[in-house]
């Protein structure tokens, strides 16, 4: 059995009071935490929804079952823990004709992840190259770093990382194979890119971390996928939060969001409206919230946080009004 070396035994929700604010949980109400992590998030809304209440939480890493374990029975209304891919996961309870008056996701890798050592998320440690949020799947970081061709790499890269320095990184990986540890892709990395941005703001190999975590773990499509979902699993007045962490994940919540809150999509040209369109949603937010000072200080890795919030405004096609 693999030792995992934890770095850090502490993982500190982000946005906490914030969500709970836009979300506003009442007593009795079911709600979805589809991204369960260290339990944070969960904690604080289970308070508010009380003994009659219910929460249904998802993680689809194996590590999560432990610490709902742990959690459990501090946790003030009634729980569980679904695992699995929270896209897959919300789909299964839509399917099941469930309904949620609030559902939340807090996206991307937690600290529980970036400080088990031997996960290879992070760029701080030395581990083998892995970065899979599911041990059981068969799609590693080594798969990657290893076997792509270098166009797919670099486009991997610029995409999903924002590198600008994506073709001269993907260049000097492939020839550095095989790469078999963080800091060997650390290496490669900076041996690749100009002096400015080896020794400038922030470490060098953080977006091509990102990007390679995303691509592993089919981040994205999981987003695409669960935002509709989650969606129609709100009846009318049901409210749903999206905490993101980088641009990728902000830009589509608020479009999705925006989407929904939008009435008139006639084109602009038209005097009246013809189209009868009518929003879904109201915005519980007029920009994405962020985290204040004092959050700042106390968890700077909350500085990229982003949270943003709607509440449903119309019933579901064929449910009636209460």
């Amino acid at each position: 059995m693999t030792t995992l070396t934890l770095m850090a035994t502490e993982h500190v929700p982000v946005l906490t009071s914030e969500l709970v604010d836009l979300l506003g949980p009442q007593p009795g109400e079911a709600g979805v935490d589809a991204t369960f992590g260290g339990g944070g998030h969960a904690r604080a809304v289970a308070e508010r929804l009380g003994p009659a209440g219910s929460l249904v939480c998802i993680d689809r890493d194996p590590a999560a079952r432990e610490r709902f374990a742990d959690i459990e029975d501090e946790l003030e209304c009634e729980a569980r823990l679904e695992a699995g891919d929270y896209a897959d996961v919300l789909e299964d309870l839509r399917d099941d004709g469930e309904r949620f008056d609030l559902i939340y996701l807090d996206l991307g890798v937690s600290s529980f992840q970036l400080d088990v050592a031997e996960r290879g998320f992070s760029y701080s440690y030395d581990a083998p190259l892995d970065m899979r949020m599911d041990p059981d799947q068969e799609l590693s970081a080594a798969e990657i770093v290893n076997e792509w061709p270098e166009a797919r790499l670099a486009s991997t890269f610029r995409e999903l990382g924002e590198e600008r320095h994506s073709r001269s990184i993907a260049r000097e990986i492939v020839r550095r194979r095989p790469l078999e540890t963080t800091s060997e892709l650390v290496d490669a990395i900076r041996a690749s890119v100009p002096p400015s941005y080896r020794f400038g703001r922030g470490h060098p190999a953080k977006r091509t971390f990102q990007a390679i975590r995303i691509a592993v773990n089919g981040e994205l499509e999981s987003l695409d996928r669960a935002l509709p979902v989650a969606w129609d699993l709100l009846p009318e007045g049901g409210r749903m939060a999206v905490i993101s962490f980088h641009s990728l994940e902000d830009r589509r919540a608020k479009r999705f969001f925006a989407g929904l809150a939008r009435g008139c999509i006639c084109p602009p040209e038209l005097p009246v409206c013809v189209c009868g369109h009518e929003p879904e949603a109201r915005l519980l937010s007029r920009r994405a919230v962020r985290p204040g000072p004092e959050e700042l200080e106390q968890n700077p890795r909350s500085a990229s946080a982003r949270l943003r919030a709607a509440r449903r405004i119309t019933p579901i096609s064929g449910e009636n009004h209460a």
